[in-house]
This record gives C-alpha cells, sequence and structure tokens, in this order.
C-alpha cells in the first residue's frame, strides 16, 4: 500500500487530514490548485477507466486495513434478505397506494414491481459470486461501466439506503403510535415554521436508529442472530394477518378493482418498488460469506421469491377486510382488524411491524455501511470511512456516519416524499447493474473483437433507447400508438444483441440465465417505472445529482484519480480502458 493509504494504517478513529485527505492532490493549496486545472484530463481518464475483478477482490479490500469476518451462511442471507425487505413498504405504503392510486389492483401492482426485482436479483448474483466484496453495485460497476458512473451510481446509493431507512424510522413512529392508540403526529413535534412536509419531527424514529448503529456496530453475525429472532417472530404475525384477515374477507370490496385505471396500478408500482428495497443489502455481505458461489444465489433468489408470495397475500387481505377509500394510509392493517371488530388484534399487527421494520433497519444499517466502506476504499470519499475495526471485524466509521445522515433527514421528512425519491435512486442503480451485466459477458478484455464491440454499443443503445421512449411515452400520453413503435424497437435490439454479437465471456461459477433477454427485460421495467413517479420527485433527484458531481469535481475526482495512479505505479500495469477493451502494454 502507499502514501495515500496512511491515513487508514495508521489508526481509525483519529480525525487529522490525513485521515481524510491523505491524497497528493491535497498536500499544499499548490497542489489543488495544479489539479482543478486538470479536471477535464483527469475527468476524462475517470470516464474511460474501468477496475478488474482482482484489483476489487485484494487491493480495494486490502485498504481496509482488517478483514471482515466470513461468518455468513445462505440460511443467514435468507434471513437477511427478508429482514431487509419485509417492512415499511408493506405495512404502510400497502394502504397508501391502494387508496391514493391502485385500489385492489394494488397485488398486481406488487406482481409488477416484484418482477422488476426478481430480474434485478439474478443480475446481482452473477456479480456477487464472481466478486464478492463489500461495494455491491458500486464494485461491479466499476469493473464494467468505469470509475465515473460508478460515483454516480455510489451517490444514489447512499441516498437510497438513508432515504430508506428513514422512511422506515418514520414508519415506524406510526405503528408505535398505534400500538399506544394514538395518532403518529402526535408522538412527533410540529415545527410551524418549516413546510408542511418537513414540519412533524420525529425524534422517535432518532432514537431507533441510534438503537440500531450500537447493533450494527458490534458484531455482523450478532445482528444476523438479532434479525432471524425478530423475522420469524415477523413471519407469524404475517400469517396470522392473512390467516385472519381471509376469514373476515369481503368480496364486494374488490369492486371496483381497478378504480384508477392502469395508470393507478403502474404509478403504484413504481412507489411500491420501495417495498422490494432492501435486498442489495445482502449483496453488500458477500465479504462476509463462506461461501459466495453458493450461498449467494440461494440467499438472493430465496429471499425474494418468498417476498413476492406474502406481498401479495397481505395486499390481497388488506383490501378484502376493508373497502379501498377506507382504508388507513398511515397504519392500514391495524385499522382494518379494528374495522372488522378485531380491535385487539390491531395491537398483534402493530407489534408484528415494528420487528419487522427494526429488522429492516437494521439490515439497512449492515449494508448501507458496507457500501460507504467500498466507495471509500477507492478514495471517491474520505479514506476514513474505509476502515474495519480489527476487534469487531465491522466497519465502525461508516456506520455511524451513515446513520447519523440517516437520523437527520428522518426527523425532518416525510414519508410520501422519501419513498417516491427512494424509488428513483433505486430503479437507476437497479437498470445500471443490468446494463453492467450485459457488459460483462459481450465486452471482455483481450477477446471482443472492434466490430463486436460496434455492434454490442449499437444494440445496447437501441434497447436503452427504446425503454426510455416508451417511459417518456407512458408518462405524456394516455395513447396506445407510440408503444407499437417503442416496445418492438426494444424487441428487435434484444434480438439482433442475442444473434449478431456472441457472448465474450462465460460465467464462472454461477450465471444469470436467459442472456441477455432477462437483463434488457430489466432495463425495459425499471425505466418504464420511473415514468410513473412525480416531476417534484425528479426535481429532488436532480438537485441530489447535481450535489454529488459538485462533491465529485473538487474532491472526489482527484482523490480517486491521485489513488489509482498512485496503485498503477506500484504495481507496474495500468487499468483497463473502457473504450478499448484491451489491456494496454507497457
Amino acid at each position: 500500500m502507499g502514501e495515500s493509504d496512511e491515513g487508514i494504517r495508521r489508526r481509525g478513529c483519529s480525525c487529522s487530514k490525513d485521515d481524510f485527505l491523505p491524497e497528493e492532490s491535497f498536500k499544499s493549496w499548490g497542489n489543488y490548485v495544479k489539479a482543478l486545472k486538470e479536471t477535464p484530463a483527469r475527468l476524462k481518464d475517470r470516464v474511460l477507466t474501468r477496475s478488474s475483478d482482482a484489483s476489487e477482490l485484494v487491493e480495494m479490500k486490502a485498504r481496509s486495513q482488517h478483514e471482515m469476518k466470513k461468518s455468513l451462511t445462505w440460511w443467514d442471507l435468507i434471513w437477511f434478505g427478508m429482514g431487509a425487505v419485509i417492512g415499511a413498504g408493506i405495512f404502510v405504503l400497502t394502504g397508501l397506494e391502494a387508496k391514493e392510486d391502485a385500489g385492489p389492483a394494488v397485488v398486481l401492482s406488487y406482481v409488477v414491481s416484484g418482477i422488476s426485482a426478481l430480474l434485478s436479483v439474478f443480475c446481482y448474483t452473477e456479480f456477487a459470486v464472481e466478486i464478492p466484496v463489500a461495494g455491491g453495485s458500486f464494485a461491479y460497476l466499476r469493473v464494467e461501466l468505469g470509475d465515473f458512473m460508478a460515483f454516480i451510481a455510489a451517490g444514489n446509493i447512499v441516498l437510497e439506503y438513508i432515504i430508506g431507512n428513514a422512511a422506515v424510522a418514520r414508519s415506524w413512529t406510526s405503528y408505535f403510535a398505534t400500538l399506544c392508540n394514538h395518532k403518529p403526529n402526535e408522538f412527533r413535534i410540529t415545527a410551524s415554521s418549516l413546510s408542511p412536509d418537513y414540519s412533524h419531527l420525529d425524534p422517535i424514529a432518532v432514537g431507533v436508529i441510534i438503537a440500531v448503529c450500537i447493533i450494527a456496530v458490534l458484531s455482523t453475525k450478532g445482528s444476523s442472530r438479532l434479525n432471524y429472532v425478530a423475522s420469524i417472530v415477523h413471519l407469524l404475525v404475517i400469517l396470522f394477518i392473512i390467516i385472519a384477515g381471509f376469514s373476515h374477507a369481503n368480496t364486494a370490496n374488490y369492486t371496483p378493482f381497478l378504480p384508477y385505471g392502469t395508470r393507478g396500478l403502474f404509478k403504484a408500482s413504481a412507489v411500491l418498488f420501495f417495498a422490494y428495497v432492501g435486498f442489495d443489502a445482502v449483496a453488500t455481505m458477500a465479504e462476509e460469506t463462506k461461501n459466495p458461489a453458493k450461498d449467494i444465489p440461494i440467499g438472493l433468489v430465496g429471499s425474494m421469491v418468498v417476498t413476492t408470495v406474502l406481498y401479495c397475500l397481505l395486499a390481497v387481505v388488506l383490501c378484502l377486510m376493508q373497502p379501498f377509500k377506507q382504508i388507513d394510509a398511515d397504519a392500514p392493517f391495524s385499522v382494518a382488524f379494528e374495522a372488522v371488530g378485531m380491535g385487539w388484534a390491531k395491537y398483534l399487527v402493530a407489534a408484528g411491524a415494528l420487528k419487522g421494520m427494526t429488522s429492516v433497519l437494521l439490515v439497512g444499517a449492515v449494508g448501507q455501511a458496507r457500501y460507504l466502506t467500498h466507495i471509500a476504499r477507492a478514495h471517491m470519499l474520505p479514506p476514513w470511512l474505509a476502515h474495519v475495526n480489527e476487534k469487531t471485524g465491522t466497519p465502525i466509521n461508516a456506520t455511524i456516519f451513515m446513520l447519523v445522515a440517516t437520523a437527520v433527514i428522518a426527523l425532518f421528512t416525510n414519508l410520501e416524499i422519501l419513498s417516491n425519491l427512494l424509488s428513483i435512486s433505486t430503479l437507476f442503480i437497479f437498470m445500471l447493474v443490468a446494463v453492467a451485466l450485459l457488459v460483462r459477458r459481450y465486452y471482455a478484455t483481450g477477446v471482443t473483437t472492434q466490430a463486436d464491440q460496434t455492434k454490442f454499443i449499437v444494440f445496447l443503445s437501441i434497447i436503452l433507447g427504446a425503454s426510455i421512449a416508451t417511459s417518456l411515452y407512458w408518462a405524456v400520453s394516455e395513447g396506445w400508438i407510440g408503444y407499437v413503435i417503442t416496445v418492438p424497437i426494444w424487441f428487435l435490439g434484444t434480438l439482433g444483441l442475442s444473434i449478431f454479437v456472441p457472448q465474450a465471456k462465460a460465467p464462472k461459477v454461477w450465471g444469470v440465465p436467459f442472456v441477455p433477454w432477462l437483463p434488457s427485460l430489466s432495463i425495459a421495467i425499471n425505466v418504464f417505472l420511473l415514468g410513473s413517479i412525480d416531476a417534484a420527485s425528479f426535481g429532488r433527484f436532480a438537485v441530489w445529482t447535481g450535489v454529488i458531481l459538485i462533491y465529485y469535481f473538487f474532491f472526489g475526482l482527484h482523490a480517486s484519480y491521485d489513488t489509482a495512479k498512485e496503485a498503477e505505479k506500484q504495481s507496474g500495469k495500468e487499468l483497463r480502458k473502457a473504450e478499448e477493451g484491451v489491456v494496454p502494454s507497457k
């Protein structure tokens, strides 16, 4: 390791300048000014340079000084997966979307978002098996799409986890209030001087986040055991809801089934994608998994299939118990049981929901810290965040930093704003991972010819262009003529890729089936669902993207550039150039 890693090696809990900006560009003001003048050239280098599997697996991990403990099996991952996903989405957003957008057809909304999530899960598995590191999708994108695209994704990954856990923490308060026979806002502090969307301060949510942070930094295996117990209790409560709910079903409540039309159904699907967010946290635990080749596919796919089935059953039960217009937006299942004369059951449901959301917060805390650790290993964020504690084998600095940011957001922001913004970030990242999988299969170093490279770029552009056109048409038009044009173009682009471009790399252990069709369909569905999200959320997304780009151009770009050049100098090898597809000779 070189000088750039000195801040990590020296001590993990120090707060000197070298812990945050140890790179050559920040040694003096003169160096920094020189680096800023070289921004265009450095940006070009970062856009065109790709990492390698070996670099992520060996060099990047070494920058954390200590290894994470390999203590997880597929059984742990399945429970982590369910613990990460089954929480605020199903217990809160189901009622909100059934009432406002989809009606009883909310079950179909879950099917659509579940299919999209499952396709993304398959794309993740191949990467997680072959690149089992804490960086998850950030590491995968560095290898296949280059440093710059990985950073854009990294910013959205950080946003996804902060917003996701903040939303769950606020929902925790809602169900706790129900358990205590109070309205949620009675447990919040009203700040009348703030905007209505940010004026209900939630100190309980902050307290829950702090408690989860303490558990997450102590032990990954300990977190797994706690999640395991909580998830079992949670599943028992879910089974009770399904059985008791069906015993009080009234099929008349299912009429009309599609009151808001197909537009409402897909709008709900885009928001309900929030309910599936969290499974990617399982991919970040690959570095701590005993046998990634077997454990990760079973853990990811198994947990997602079980979750999707449970979601659909719960959505059906809710709308059979109560007319969709009467569903409570804050605690829908608790209030539904009260409406059918089972008032005592609302306490059981609320307690189960609290356990479920606590599991989501815990797994989210574990996953988000590991993402941040790997991003900091690349020096796109201060390397202080990459430190892994020798005693606990966990990234304490990254865990605390992420949960402080989460607590601030949870204190101010309401659930609807959080869920819409989260869906944009998540759908965008999942789309990029599907693109990266196509690149991995069809564009290999030293194998892909110039002609095949050109054909691949053309067909991939057709797939992306047709997907974006379909999404835009859905967002602005009530007609159907546009789909007759865009959908066949997407199909022909995928067919062309399948027939005319040979796969350049076969998976070593576990491979995604039906390539290129499965990742291409994942791209199309993820982009399509983006067209159902409101314009205000895209405005907030644009502001966030602007913020992370400003940070990148002034700090992240120069820190990661210096670190990469130092690594090249020590190894005597240049990193792969994205546009060449071959390793340049020295």
